[in-house]
């Protein structure tokens, strides 16, 4: 009588999990990549010793190049990241920094799917520039320079310790995106 309880017993659970299965196929997860938790936005003041303020993320902290003036990273370590910054005053060769940028952003045009690009124009604090918005698997995704137009010009290039992949970065580089905003309409020259 066991024996054949345990009998009939199995084969409504062989039949359960065979009809369970049929007709359900298979199919491997794609690859997914690491959430991200992004803090929230807060800013500071920062004064690097330059003719020039910024207001820069909490989250974030300044590493000087001690050879170069005013040559400096604002470096995220949770993201892996960092915003090169490079200052140089002018002399009659705005054009020639001007060109220079606009030749580092298109460097990448080999590998870029897209390079929009979006004028700053805060005429209060005599900040004027480009922002270069580069779309695709780029070694520097967003890139700016802003200037005074006569004294200063300020070049900025964002760069991430990882393989260039898009995808990946999304969520992080949109983060710092907002960040280089925030500074740029934040930015004030210390002669002005």
């Amino acid at each position: 009588m066991i024996k054949s309880k345990s009998i009939i017993l199995f084969s409504i659970i062989t039949a359960i999990v065979i009809c369970g299965c049929e007709g359900e196929k298979l199919v491997p997860k794609p690859v997914g990549y690491f959430r991200i938790d992004l803090p929230d936005h807060k800013y500071a003041t920062k004064n690097p010793d330059c003719p020039f303020e910024l207001s820069v993320s909490e989250h974030a902290y300044m590493e000087y190049f001690e050879d170069t003036p005013c040559w400096f990273n604002v470096a995220y370590p949770e993201l892996n990241a960092k915003i090169h910054l490079t200052y140089k005053p002018v002399f009659n060769n705005l054009r020639e920094y001007i060109e220079e940028s606009r030749s580092f952003a298109y460097e990448h045009q080999v590998k870029a799917v897209r390079i929009d690009s979006e004028l700053i124009i805060n005429e209060e604090e005599s900040v004027y520039g480009l922002i270069y918005d580069l779309g695709g698997n780029v070694a520097s995704p967003y890139q700016f320079y802003i200037t005074d137009s006569t004294n200063h010009f300020l070049r900025g290039s964002v760069y991430f310790r990882a393989r260039p992949n898009s995808d990946s970065i999304s969520p992080a580089l949109n983060y710092i995106k907002e960040d280089v905003r925030h500074m740029l309409q934040n930015f004030t020259w210390a002669d002005q």
